[in-house]
């Protein structure tokens, strides 16, 4: 499924909390260039409540460090936009939460971007009990909606890889 498609994102939503309820497992998200738009994307799904413990939109860099425990650190040497920052946002979420597992997404998503951080350019993080992994997509330039709509859906993938889906 790419996502562009909001019925794409709404299948994927569904399949994430059918599979985060299965396992009786609560998730968490930490989001940026995404806004909101996974957590909406699964408060649309009824009974979602049983499976989504919080959401953080931590847009600022001041609201990574104070909401998540983003060391100030990681973002002076790497970026916001980052497989470190999207770490310590995955690792902040799960720890800030009643979540068994948590999601992270941060990146470019324009217009705009420079020769080392393009458009399009986003890095997520899965943390939960089993550990931590990142991993970093280039969409492209996609506009706005499109990288948001690609990285929230990418983010449900690895949520369902997570949870063994």
């Amino acid at each position: 499924m790419s996502g562009r498609n909001p019925d794409d994102l709404n299948a994927l939503a569904r399949r994430v909390i059918a599979a985060a309820q299965d396992r009786g497992v609560m998730l968490a998200a930490a989001e940026s260039c995404t806004g909101g738009m996974l957590s909406a994307a699964l408060t649309d799904i009824p009974g979602c409540s049983a499976a989504l413990d919080r959401a953080f939109v931590t847009y600022s860099n001041q609201a990574k460090v104070q909401m998540l425990g983003v060391s100030q650190q990681a973002l002076d040497d790497h970026g916001a936009v980052s497989p470190q920052v999207a770490a310590q946002m995955a690792a902040g979420a799960l720890k800030r939460s009643g979540a068994g597992l948590a999601v992270s997404i941060t990146g470019i998503a324009g217009p705009g971007g420079s020769e080392s951080k393009p458009e399009g350019r986003v890095c997520f993080g899965v943390a939960s009990v089993d550990g931590l992994r990142t991993e970093t997509m280039e969409f492209g330039a996609l506009g706005r909606d499109g990288v948001r709509r690609a990285s929230t859906a990418h983010a449900m993938t690895m949520i369902l890889a997570a949870l063994g889906n």
